[in-house]
């Protein structure tokens, strides 16, 4: 099918993309699926991953996200994702101290009501540092 496709890419913060695109490739929770034009609907949870965004027969943007899911229509893709930022955004150093920080905070940890929400950042932040290689 040709044609461009709408994709929409919203955080709780901002919406981060909204463009028409030719194709869209998504993490979803059973593995990677690509958009098109005229997909057939479908709604997907998220996985920890990159979401890359073609056009012109290229890879325009890549884009970390993590968790959240992604509604399917034939006229495109919306993802609603817990945490997003753009590849070319994150800086490896920051992410790197991040993940020491949280590494000595949840070594620190007395219980499981602390270690629970470091071990889920520190997830998140290994994440993206193997996002940006």
């Amino acid at each position: 099918m040709t044609g461009k496709t709408k994709f929409e890419l919203v955080s709780p913060e901002r919406l981060v993309l909204s463009e028409d695109v030719d194709m869209v490739v998504v993490p979803g929770g059973e593995g990677d699926f690509g958009v098109l034009k005229g997909h057939s609907p479908v709604v997907s949870t998220l996985r920890f991953g990159t979401i890359d965004v073609h056009d012109a027969g290229a890879v325009k943007d890549r884009i970390f996200v993590a968790g959240g899911f992604a509604e399917v229509t034939a006229d495109g893709v919306t993802v609603l994702a817990e945490e997003a930022a753009r590849l070319s955004e994150i800086d490896k150093g920051a992410v790197s101290g991040e993940i020491e920080a949280l590494r000595a905070k949840l070594a620190a940890a007395t219980s499981d009501d602390e270690r629970l929400p470091l071990a889920a950042k520190l997830e998140i932040a290994a994440a993206k540092l193997a996002a940006v290689g």
